[in-house]
């Protein structure tokens, strides 16, 4: 067998975003700039936000987005035990609490019950996660919120503009993914995207912050608050000052550095042209991959729904009949293969940070029991179709193996001296 080497999740970048940085490096503003501007508004328009501003990483987007809501000590934010860290480092970086909340049995989602039993009058936020790409309830988030809004006690303008906690959406994977009709970034009151070097889209780091309208607060104010915030509470950006006597600004607080720069823009304006184009090369990589775990009889994200269109992301599977062991196994055997395949996600509890801050895995029995099994296979756009086909035949083949050998060892008989077996 010929060995194949497939990488898990490497960037597709072209000619195109190559030339396009540098005539970036060319331009000589290589800082937030124009080319950082002109993504802002075509990512706005893309997912049909009212209001977009770029930044250095999601993680940054998440944590200004609760600043900006006024969250901080005392307050609660609620977060899914099945998601990776940052979700949760954003809202402990304000100082506000964080309720870690289940999953749904045999679910990636949050269980939406468990939720609405968790909001309290200090809940100010709850932060759903997009995971693979697929665009959670959000109808049951803001339903669950609206009924508990009694509870809430604004502290600031755009927590009065709300009239109840947050919705700030972990849009991470979800660029492009669609529910309702709507585009990811166009449905909670909050978005944050990435663009880390693993993503979908990619400016090799970087992230965004969206927003819908939110009554009685402009566009521009939400935007320039933003801008405050990732630029030292600098009163101009640097392509502000660079027009003619215009070098003097003010320093209007003490905030913090997560812009974007234009190099990393220049990546992104050139992969947001090629996007739909990659969005229907995941879409085909799936096809193929759904056949497969049809034929296996093993769980699989349904990425494309009668109402959810994913953005197809990660290809997360679920091995029913192994465990956490017998799972290690399979990734290590594929791996001698050459094929890489990776978790998602080891639940929060799990992590010595957050069974510092008091989580039992113990508590949160169904994010645990996906877990256990769940292998994510290789999917990007830089798969051919016949690297498609070698995933899906060796993974086909050491399923198959696998669960041959382990029906085989819960039939053996244990023989017990003293005792006659009778076969």
């Amino acid at each position: 067998m010929e060995i194949r080497r497939i990488a898990f999740s490497p960037p597709d970048i072209g000619k195109s975003e190559m030339e396009e940085v540098c005539k970036a490096l060319d331009s000589g503003w290589i800082t937030t700039g124009p080319r950082t501007k002109e993504l802002e508004e075509r990512l706005k328009n893309f997912s049909g936000a009212n209001g977009m501003v770029c930044l250095n990483s999601a993680t940054a987007a998440e944590e200004l987005t609760l600043r900006l809501l006024g969250i901080q000590e005392g307050d609660e934010v609620l977060v899914p035990a099945y998601t990776y860290t940052a979700t949760a480092s954003a809202a402990l970086h304000t100082g506000a609490t964080i309720k870690l909340i289940d999953s749904k049995p045999g679910s990636w989602e949050m269980d939406y019950e468990q939720m609405a039993s968790a909001v309290t009058e200090r809940t100010k936020a709850v932060v759903p996660v997009d995971l693979g790409g697929m665009v959670c309830d959000y109808e049951r988030i803001f339903q669950i919120l609206e009924e508990k809004k009694y509870l809430f006690r604004p502290s600031n303008e755009i927590q009065e503009a709300l009239g109840r906690a947050a919705v700030v959406a972990d849009c991470a994977h979800a660029l492009g993914a669609q529910r309702y009709g709507k585009q990811a970034g166009a449905i909670a009151d909050f978005s944050c995207f990435s663009f880390h070097a693993v993503k979908n889209l990619t400016t090799a780091e970087g992230g965004a912050a969206c927003w819908k309208h939110l009554p009685g607060i402009e566009e521009e104010e939400l935007y320039q608050k933003y801008q405050l915030m990732s630029l030292h509470g600098q009163s101009k950006d640097a392509l502000a000052k660079m027009k003619a006597g215009a070098w003097e600004y003010d320093i209007l607080a003490p905030y913090y550095k997560c812009n974007m720069t234009d190099i990393m823009a220049a990546l992104g304006l050139k992969q947001l042209e090629r996007y739909p184009k990659m969005l229907r090369r995941r879409r085909e990589i799936i096809e193929t991959y759904d056949k497969m775990c049809g034929r296996l009889g093993i769980y699989h994200l349904n990425h494309y729904e009668r109402d959810r269109i994913s953005s197809g992301h990660l290809y997360l599977t679920r091995i029913p009949w192994a465990d956490s062991r017998m799972r290690g196994e399979m990734i290590t055997e594929l791996a001698r293969r050459g094929i890489s395949c990776n978790v998602h996600y080891k639940p929060l509890p799990m992590m010595t940070a957050y069974k510092n801050l008091g989580f039992d895995i113990q508590d949160f029995p169904n994010a645990y029991e996906y877990f256990t099994n769940e292998i994510t296979l290789p999917l990007h756009t830089k798969l051919t179709d016949e690297d498609v086909a070698y995933v899906a035949e060796q993974f086909e083949d050491v399923v198959i193996h696998m669960r041959d050998d382990a029906t085989k060892a819960s039939q053996k008989k244990i023989n017990i001296p003293g005792e006659k077996h009778v076969s």
